[in-house]
């Protein structure tokens, strides 16, 4: 510890104010040293007792500890993947943060998580992420909900030094400054963004300059002193709560370590590792109190000690705890479908079109629960580009029906951080093509949370969004997207083909407990039809059978719904009798319906889809039609679907790859081995 010592600055005095503050500081600082010091060697037995990758917070520990001194015990914590030190400031047990690390039933997330994405929301620590920059937009919902309730909760994120160069974070900090929203974002600056230094990539000085360009306040500050990180974050905290906004803390701290627990730092300066433990923290401390004369060399040490001690004790007692139940790798992935409104009785249907109809719902939600918002891009005033929110904004007024940013990030990450934090957020992507600038959220946070907190937290947030060909659609505003978001566990996926659905489906997705992607057909909202309002809301994941027949099932979703019909229709001239099985929901699919349409129909299927042959769902429907109707004497099943082609914008290259009734019923004879009779 001597040798330490001197290998530092000599340290200013410690006010008499805040010598039991800095005490405190020290001695947590030195447990979390010392719980990361003993991750790292577990990490290197023989076998690891602590598998994978881990990116330890070595140097970086005050920043946490003193952040969450200036906050209140109900605000909220999201981190970076670098988050043991956030995890265990903001109140998480040392035994539990050790056994998720070794993958423990006693862990935070009962060893699912890990090192680099365990999570607490019920405990105020919504989590880390491994996902460089995709808390910032997060924190935002978060944020956006305590807002909602008035509570005057403010929500702490940090970042790296790196993750400020991140989309998501850009797109996070316009959307926060534009809602004023209660955020305070801490960078924790250690020079390096990942391996390589960040000086080689970004020109400024300081990365809080970038906060005025957002309008923000930010300011730089020294990482390892309590008292700078302490009083910064109470002042942009004060500010947060007030109405004022977010604020960007840059931190700077040293990398004492590499960049993660397998890290040689071959790349690395060896001046420049001289330079970071000159500035460790705990050194720094320690000499700050002696020269104070609060603490001696020897109670330095004794204080070191003990916590090492305590570390270890807590080690062996991660290590003796059982491992994970096998059985919790299947649960929890989504909740079980539910109904509601079951005593309601619906209006007598009167005509609407479909996008009549999405407005309907989305007033009957917004009508319903006071959790429920509602935004996108051009949602609010104007009603949005279709005209899916006319009139809301106006009803329900600006906290609850409101207008984004061009961000697609943040409109998903928002809607994410705010369903985890109680509410219920619909929002709308203009284009299922956007949603791939933004298709983390969904895919890597949406999806997980249920999953990972083993049910404790949920997402139930609803994305809608439209796909599909129209005349002159260009090539990024046709495609259709539905087979990528239905591979994902943890998302229920549909969509509505008729008026009637589309208002039932918005309403399944939305009384549903987990995040639900309501995918509507832009060619078909202004088709008009008979819809009843206001009635019982059922469980997500029915097929719909539209047409009962015994030659054979023609099985689809969404537009292509009306071609089956249309099909259906030019095959009974020809005394074929076809099945039409709308699925509507891809997840959770309906077996049940697919296997009695298949079965009713002696094993004869046709599958249809506007989105391209290779990967599509339809390749899905029929390996599941190959498992469930395995006991039928045989199966005669082919599928129907745009060539693998990218979509043109000319109306007549469309037609001739598109599906469409004469394709499909033509198809259907040659399955089920009949010609198309000639024309007299």
């Amino acid at each position: 510890m001597n040798q330490l010592l001197e290998t530092t600055t000599q340290a200013r005095p410690i006010k008499d104010d805040d010598i039991e503050f800095v005490l405190d500081i020290f001695k947590r600082t030195a447990f979390i040293r010392a719980f990361e010091a003993k991750a790292l060697a577990l990490s290197k037995t023989s076998p690891p007792a602590i598998v994978g990758s881990m990116h330890l917070c070595a140097g970086q520990e005050i920043v946490p500890l003193a952040s969450l001194a200036a906050l209140r015990s109900d605000d909220k914590v999201i981190s970076t993947y670098r988050g043991h030190g956030w995890a265990l400031a903001a109140g998480l047990t040392p035994l539990s943060v050790m056994a998720e690390l070794c993958h423990r039933s006693a862990g935070v997330n009962n060893g699912r998580a890990g090192s680099a994405f365990f999570m607490a929301p019920d405990q105020r620590f919504i989590g880390e992420n491994s996902i460089v920059g995709a808390g910032v937009p997060i924190a935002c919902g978060v944020a956006m909900a305590d807002v909602a309730r008035k509570n005057g909760n403010v929500t702490i994120v940090s970042i790296g030094d790196g993750a400020m160069n991140q989309g998501s974070v850009h797109e996070a900090l316009v959307f926060a400054a534009y809602r004023k929203l209660p955020v305070v974002l801490v960078v924790e600056n250690n020079g390096w963004s990942e391996l390589t230094p960040t000086k080689q990539i970004v020109s400024l000085e300081r990365l809080a300059q970038r906060a005025r360009a957002y309008g923000i306040h930010g300011t730089t500050i020294d990482g390892t002193d309590p008292i700078a990180v302490r009083d910064t974050i109470a002042i942009a905290a004060e500010r947060a709560r007030n109405g004022e906004g977010p604020a960007v803390i840059e931190c700077r701290v040293p990398r004492l370590w590499g960049h993660y627990n397998r890290d040689i730092e071959h790349y690395r300066p060896k001046s420049d590792k001289a330079e970071a433990e000159a500035r460790d923290p705990l050194s720094v401390i320690a000499k700050q109190l002696i020269t104070s004369g609060a603490l001696s060399e020897k109670d330095v040490a004794r204080v070191i000690a003990e916590q090492e001690a305590q570390v270890e004790s807590i080690a062996q007692d991660a290590l003796a705890s059982a491992p994970s139940n096998s059985d919790i790798a299947f649960s929890h992935v989504t909740g079980a479908a539910h109904s509601s409104n079951d005593d309601a009785k619906a209006k007598p249907p009167t005509e609407m079109t479909y996008i009549a109809a999405v407005n309907e719902a989305l007033r009957a939600e917004l009508q319903a629960d006071a959790r429920t918002l509602l935004y996108g891009e051009d949602v609010g005033a104007s009603g949005g580009i279709f005209g899916a929110a006319k009139g809301l904004h106006r009803d329900y007024g600006d906290a609850r029906v409101f207008d984004t940013p061009i961000a697609e990030s943040a409109i998903l990450g928002s809607a994410v951080g705010a369903a985890i934090n109680g509410m219920k957020p619909i929002v709308e992507i203009m284009w299922a093509d956007f949603m791939l600038v933004a298709l983390d959220q969904m895919i890597n946070q949406a999806a997980n949370i249920r999953y990972i907190t083993g049910g404790k937290a949920t997402a139930p947030m609803v994305m809608r969004t439209q796909q599909g060909a129209t005349p002159g659609s260009c090539a990024q505003h046709s495609q259709c997207l539905e087979a990528l978001l239905a591979h994902t566990p943890g998302l229920k996926v549909c969509l509505p083909a008729t008026p009637q659905d589309a208002y039932d489906l918005l309403r399944q997705a939305a009384a549903d407990g987990d995040p639900c992607v309501v995918i509507e057909a832009r060619g078909l909202y202004p088709m008009k039809g008979p819809v009843a309002i206001d009635g019982p809301v059922a469980p997500v994941g029915r097929a719909k059978l539209h047409r009962r027949g015994k030659d054979i099932a023609l099985i689809t979703w969404g537009a292509m719904l009306h071609h089956a019909l249309a099909a259906a229709d030019q095959l009974k001239k020809d005394g074929i009798a076809a099945s039409v099985l709308d699925l509507r929901w891809l997840n959770p699919l309906d077996e049940k319906a697919i296997q009695e349409a298949v079965k009713s129909c002696g094993g004869r299927a046709l599958v249809i889809h506007e989105a391209v042959k290779t990967g599509g769902f339809g390749a899905e429907v029929l390996a599941r039609i190959t498992e469930i109707c395995a006991d039928l004497p045989s199966l005669v099943v082919q599928r129907l679907a745009t060539p693998d082609v990218r979509m043109p914008a000319a109306p007549h290259l469309q037609a001739v790859l598109l599906p469409n009734a004469e394709v499909i019923a033509d198809k259907a004879r040659n399955l089920i081995g009949v010609q198309k009779p000639v024309a007299a």
